[in-house]
């Protein structure tokens, strides 16, 4: 089902739920930027299948991202965070997915976190496949100079434009201490895909592990 619900910087948001009312509601933070684009569909497949063993989610588009009218560009870790915490709020979560990056703005509930990843890691993997790019392209460029530049006047990285805050908000944060319980479902990375990809088989297992761990 896709619903609405409003951001603390005043932007209306869509967000796919599953599931009935009532019980224990979970909150999936998705993977961020590229990322998010080729897990997509194996996410919300996840929160189907979810349903289907009694558990309720919620995907809430963050500020600047998918439909979202608000700009990426004005966007920080503190806008995100808060954010999560105000979708947490209005759709009464009880728990939480953290699914890569997602795990870095992730509200004070019990839950998930998949594959964890650190803003900082996620920074250099765009930097890198940017200069990868003007590279082949005959306009060599650093991480170094690129780094200082969009902590400055912001940067496009893979298609997206982040803000000065933002850039600088990846290049320093790192995993912190986290009770968020680990999954590991096994099977292919899809992250690492050339292009969108959806895992049956990997989804009902991490399915099963996040329907056992709510029980538990």
């Amino acid at each position: 089902m896709l619903t609405t619900w409003r951001a603390p910087g005043g932007s209306e948001e869509l967000a796919i739920r599953f599931g009935d009312d009532g019980g224990p509601r979970l909150l999936v933070l998705p993977a961020w930027f590229d990322e998010s684009n080729k897990t997509r569909h194996f996410t919300v497949e996840t929160m189907r299948l979810l349903a289907e063993r009694g558990v309720a989610s919620v995907l809430p588009d963050l500020p600047g991202c998918n439909e979202s009218m608000a700009e990426l560009t004005e966007q920080t870790f503190g806008s995100w965070r808060e954010a999560a915490m105000a979708a947490a709020k209005h759709f009464e979560c009880t728990h939480v997915l953290a699914m890569r990056a997602g795990v870095n703005i992730s509200p004070d509930l019990p839950g998930f976190a998949y594959a964890p990843l650190a803003g900082k890691s996620v920074l250099r993997a765009l930097l890198r496949a940017r200069t990868l790019a003007a590279k082949e392209a005959g306009r060599p460029e650093t991480t170094e100079t690129l780094l200082q530049t969009g902590k400055v006047e912001g940067l496009e990285l893979a298609g997206y434009y982040l803000g000065a805050a933002m850039v600088a908000d990846l290049a320093e944060a790192v995993l912190a201490p986290s009770s968020l319980v680990p999954l590991d479902p096994g099977g292919q990375l899809l992250w690492l895909r050339a292009e969108p990809e959806h895992n049956p088989k990997q989804a009902a297992a991490l399915a099963d592990l996040i329907a056992k761990g709510m029980v538990a």
